[in-house]
């Protein structure tokens, strides 16, 4: 990477860019809120290269970046003032609250733009299986859970990675013999699988007989009776008999879910396929006025009946309310550790196979186009090269049918595995690639076998989508993935999983520099939601929405990037509003 020297006179221009007031104007416009003694970088210098190297005006100079202000004042919703800590002071009043940070890093309020904060919220009342290693450690853990739980009640887990467990699934047996009272469904780190005990076939009346979705499948025991596995798609067969959720317990999964990402430094979440129930929730939640952070809906395509009723009305066209819905969410192919994803040639591990797509995974063309026709942005969740190319054709077709719908800024969910001929298209299309750093640094122990030594080179790769010009936003699919910004981070700059494997990152040409992983929770993600003019930087007349944290990413990027692991949250801000304080 090339260094420019920054001008010592123009760093210190941009520190004091906003003068001090005089004390008539700090009479007549005071603050609600100065946050003081900060390392604050704004991010409102212009964007960095392609590849990366920052901008001539960044503070940025002979590698080390540095902070562009030291204080920030609030009011009534809005940033007056990002620049000295004097200068902050003078908008101080008999009402101002300044907190003084010592030290803290300040940067524009996070965003995480493809989160299921709904069944993270479940997630918190369920037994938590992330990061269990074997069927027999997971049983255990339900078992216990059993014995605080009355005989008949349904209990539910998640996060066994169908990924890593690939090679040997689970099925009912161990289960059902430990846990025989209940019904038990265990849903997988990123949704494309589900287990179960007999108790839960029992009680939906699952059987052989049961129909099985395009896409799907239920898996047999040698006596041939469901095995208790479902995957991708039949894991819908499951969710159809799971008892419906009482609007009460909605509304309170979805605020645990949101409180737990404002805890963690997030003031927008863009939630990835709300159906029905979940967006009676959310609009139940603000009308209440008990939404703690901002909320950018994407309506589930697999709801039909509320798709309808969108299209007719149209998409949200006012960004500031803190619940917006103007995009949809639709699936076009499996995930890649389960074999589903869309592959153009066989899975290196399984020949014979391509994985599914379309139609057969329950993508309803027809209605996609609908919606962008309508006005929404369309965000489709892709993983395999096939699946990409196929999304991207759709997008063409659609654009091509209606050049305005160019403009809506439509996304790629994951796009995990993208041909080369197929890298420039984002651009040339507009469309978004909307990705999870998290997703490499966990699929790296099987990734490469199930695509080869070729195609992995398009896997998981942000420099070279970024190199072909397309727009990048980042997020962990939320429950699917640790969320933590300082984890997001790491993994983006560094290309190694929280135990620093490896060594050198896994295909470290991919690595992002500390300045693009950051501006892709932030600006980017801004960008994503048709924002850009309000947030994702700081600066006087954007909303007051800011994140600090107790470590320095952009000086621990070049000198101890594994330290970025320990950062925490200190202070989360919405609309002025402290929603989370250490």
């Amino acid at each position: 990477m090339t260094f420019r020297p920054l001008i010592a006179l123009a760093a210190a221009a941009m520190l004091l860019s906003c003068a001090p007031v005089t004390k008539l104007q700090q009479n007549s416009a005071s603050a609600d809120l100065i946050l003081t003694d900060a390392r604050v970088y704004s991010l409102r210098w212009g964007e960095p290269a392609l590849d990366g190297t920052p901008a001539a005006d960044a503070p940025y100079a002979k590698g080390a970046w540095h902070p562009d202000a030291e204080a920030v004042a609030l009011r009534g919703g809005s940033i007056v003032y990002v620049g000295s800590e004097v200068g902050a002071l003078a908008f101080r009043g008999a009402q101002t609250r300044v907190i003084d940070l010592h030290g803290a890093t300040v940067v524009p309020g996070l965003v995480d733009t493809h989160t299921h904060f709904l069944e993270l919220g479940a997630k918190l009342e369920s037994v938590d299986l992330t990061g269990v290693a074997t069927e027999a450690e997971a049983v255990a853990l339900v078992a216990a859970r059993a014995k605080s739980v009355p005989k008949g009640e349904w209990i539910f887990g998640a996060g066994w990675d169908e990924g890593a467990w690939a090679n040997h699934y689970p099925d009912k047996r161990l289960l059902s013999a430990a846990v025989p009272d209940h019904p038990v469904v265990l849903r997988s780190l990123h949704g494309f699988a589900v287990w179960t005990n007999q108790a839960a076939l029992d009680a939906g009346g699952l059987s052989v007989a049961s129909p099985v979705p395009l896409g799907g499948e239920m898996r047999l025991g040698l006596d041939g009776k469901p095995s208790g596995l479902f995957l991708n798609r039949a894991a819908a067969m499951v969710e159809a008999v799971v008892p419906a959720l009482p609007q009460a317990v909605a509304e309170r999964q979805a605020l645990g879910g949101l409180n737990q990402m404002a805890r963690d430094g997030y003031v927008t979440v863009h939630e990835a396929g709300a159906n029905r129930q979940a967006m009676a929730a959310f609009q139940s939640l603000e009308d209440q006025g008990r939404l703690p952070i901002r909320v950018y809906a994407m309506l589930s395509l697999r709801d039909a009946p509320l798709m309808q009723q969108w299209i007719a009305k149209g998409p949200d066209r006012d960004s500031s309310s803190m619940l917006v819905t103007r995009a949809v969410k639709a699936y076009y192919d499996g995930a890649l550790g389960s074999r589903g994803a869309r592959l153009l040639e066989d899975y290196a591990d399984k020949p014979g196979s391509r994985g599914i797509s379309g139609a057969g995974y329950g993508f309803d063309r027809d209605l996609a186009a609908a919606a962008m026709q309508a006005g929404f942005q369309v965000g489709v969740h892709a993983i395999g090269d096939a699946g990409n190319r196929e999304v991207l054709d759709f997008f063409a077709a659609q654009i091509a049918a209606n050049p305005l719908t160019r403009q809506q800024r439509n996304r790629i969910e994951h796009a995990q595995v993208t041909s080369p001929a197929d890298m420039p298209r984002f651009a040339q299309l507009g469309v978004i690639a909307s990705m999870e750093p998290p997703h490499a640094v966990e699929d790296k122990g099987w990734a490469e076998q199930r695509l080869g030594p070729q195609r992995i080179l398009g896997a998981y790769a942000w420099r070279t989508l970024r190199l072909n010009g397309a727009r990048l936003t980042f997020n962990a699919d939320t429950p699917g993935s640790d969320h933590s910004i300082f984890y997001g981070l790491h993994a983006a700059i560094t290309r190694r999983d929280k135990a620093l494997q490896p060594a050198g990152g896994w295909y470290p040409a991919q690595r992002l520099t500390v300045e693009e992983a950051l501006r892709a929770y932030t600006v980017w993600s801004a960008y994503a939601a048709f924002r850009e003019g309000e947030t994702g930087i700081i600066a006087p007349g954007r909303w007051a929405d800011l994140t600090v944290m107790d470590v320095d990413p952009f000086a621990l990027a070049t000198t101890a990037p594994e330290q970025i692991l320990h950062g925490r949250i200190m202070l989360t801000v919405v609309a002025g509003k402290v929603v989370y304080q250490r």
